[in-house]
């Protein structure tokens, strides 16, 4: 009974799709200093998110300021003349609104949520900090130790994001991927109050900008208020970032972390590509079908062969995502049961690896993964920051806010013969790296800040 209920959610879906796309349209517009405007029509409920996002991540630093793009992301919160330290929450809160921000290694994004009918306050507030944020340097000094501590507990004093850390820095050498998004810890130390007003000065202008609004709205009424507010300011010159390809590696990589650590924990990596950058089209959906093949769910390949058949691993998953500025990672990562090491759960990720370069995964399995996958995705557009940040995301990308209407197709599309390829093509000795966290006696004076035995997220 269970194999029909997603073939029949699948059938729903694709039945729905082009509804969906027909009754929630997309309009884009562009301001006169170059900045983008996209409005996401989604009148299901009387509100809206509005979402700033820049040009700019942790994948365009150089080395020496690594993590200046999150210290700016703070410091966005710290005032301008017109509106104080503080007054800028203090406001969105009495509107009854919500607000927050996001750093990553491609973009940087701003965002408020709240009734439609207070868009105007987002976007008078946010129009206000894109070019006369104050940056005072106490107010910097403070800041960046919250962003040092920030690391010690996410980072330093976790074992298994120390890890991955680790992990990322081993796998890239000269992609600026081997970055942390928050920063190296020497770099944070020697940041100045001036690295930051020249970072803020070389990239937060309207024209390395996109404002999205998705809910209750008028397209033509949200671009009347962002040119209101967003159109009066000034463009500026946009630094061009030099190409860093990654070095073609050449055989597999292996580090080994000791932490403090209750267990241990086993971390493969694989060179791939993303949307974009392929010469086969179909590959990143194909990988985004056999990541989900492999450990999309309680049914998945190696929930059902590792976890719950050998009982080798305590748990496992994978991971990988198409999108995304450069060349990524297709990840696997899992903890050894008791009584087994990671030595053993590594072979066994091996031996099913291998299962999918050499077979063809069973049709009835690739249709059943394949629903998953994008009921999975529409259910998520529910939401209305969902959507939001999958349009942010894709035009920031450069992708185009269309390749959210083209998911499904891809996907579906993906056959075993594909997912086989990938499988063979890209998850090889020569494309690899491998993280193992050796656990230390932990000091009871000085526990880890969280708990090592869950996978990596």
């Amino acid at each position: 009974m269970y194999l029909f209920k997603p073939v029949l959610v699948f059938s729903l879906c694709l039945l729905a799709w082009p509804l969906w796309a027909q009754e929630n349209p997309v309009h884009s517009f562009q301001l006169e200093n170059g900045m983008r405007v996209i409005v996401k029509e989604d009148h299901r409920s009387p509100v809206a998110i509005s979402m700033v996002w820049y040009g700019v991540g942790s994948s365009y630093e150089s080395g020496g300021i690594t993590g200046i793009s999150h210290v700016l992301e703070h410091m966005m919160f710290k005032g301008t003349e017109r509106y104080p330290a503080g007054e800028f929450s203090a406001i969105i809160a009495e509107n009854g609104g919500q607000e927050n921000a996001f750093t990553s290694y491609d973009f940087t994004a701003y965002y408020q949520y709240l009734a439609a009918d207070r868009l105007e306050t987002s976007f008078k507030l946010e129009a206000d900090r894109m070019r006369h944020l104050t940056i005072p340097e106490k107010e910097f000094l403070k800041e960046v130790e919250v962003v040092k501590e920030e690391r010690r507990l996410r980072t330093e004093d976790n074992p298994t994001s120390l890890t991955y850390e680790q992990f990322l820095a081993t796998a890239w050498l000269n992609s600026p991927y081997h970055n942390p998004v928050i920063g190296w810890m020497t770099d944070l130390d020697s940041l100045t109050v001036e690295d930051l007003k020249s970072w803020y000065q070389k990239w937060y202008a309207p024209n390395n900008a996109i404002l999205v609004v998705v809910g209750d709205v008028q397209p033509k009424q949200v671009f009347r208020l962002a040119k209101r507010y967003f159109g009066e300011l000034q463009a500026d010159g946009i630094a061009s970032v030099k190409p860093q390809k990654e070095t073609r590696q050449r055989g597999e990589r292996r580090i080994k972390v000791k932490a403090p650590a209750e267990l241990p924990h086993l971390m493969i990596g694989y060179k791939a590509p993303v949307v974009g950058q392929v010469d086969e089209e179909w590959e990143p959906y194909a990988l985004e079908v056999l990541a989900s093949l492999m450990a999309g769910g309680d049914t998945s390949l190696l929930q059902r062969e590792l976890v719950r058949g050998q009982e080798i691993a305590s748990a496992v998953d994978a991971d990988y995502s198409a999108f995304r500025r450069m060349k990524t990672l297709f990840t696997v990562d899992g903890i050894p049961a008791a009584g087994h090491d990671v030595a053993e759960l590594e072979q066994a990720i091996e031996k099913q690896l291998q299962k999918l370069r050499t077979q063809p995964v069973d049709q009835k399995e690739l249709d059943r993964i394949k629903a998953g996958v994008i009921a999975g995705e529409i259910y998520q557009r529910d939401s209305v920051q969902h959507q939001a940040i999958i349009i942010g995301m894709l035009e920031t990308l450069g992708l185009g806010w269309k390749t959210m209407d083209e998911y499904a197709d891809r996907i579906n599309a993906v056959t075993a013969r594909q997912v086989q390829k990938v499988a063979k093509k890209y998850l090889v000795d020569d494309r690899k790296t491998i993280a193992i966290l050796d656990p230390q006696p932990i000091d009871p004076a000085n526990p880890p800040s969280k708990f090592s035995g869950e996978l990596r997220k």
